[in-house]
């Protein structure tokens, strides 16, 4: 399982550990990830995906699953994410076309 967010393509960075006698040593910042189930209102469906803390604020703020993956970009997107942003722009387009 990758350290990556399916929504945002947040992964790893790295940067340097500084000692008080300014010596660098390479390390690691991980993003902080966490399973989320979100739901769809326009699928009426649950979908589990691992998204970063941050990601999930997003979500809250800007109204819900629907109103935030039908505007991010598709390479940022895991092919899990991808695939449910497909089927929402679907189902948009079906009901704006009723």
């Amino acid at each position: 399982m990758s350290r990556r967010c399916e929504l945002t393509g947040v992964g790893p960075m790295v940067g340097h550990n500084v000692s008080h006698s300014n010596i660098k040593t390479k390390r690691r910042f991980l993003p902080a990830l966490s399973p989320a189930t979100l739901v769809s209102d326009v699928l009426g469906q649950s979908f589990k995906l691992r998204i970063t803390n941050a990601a999930l604020r997003t979500l809250d703020f800007r109204g819900g699953l629907d109103a935030v993956i039908v505007k991010l970009k598709d390479e940022d997107l895991s092919p899990r994410a991808l695939k449910i942003k497909r089927q929402v722009k679907a189902k948009l387009a079906e009901q704006a076309a009723a």
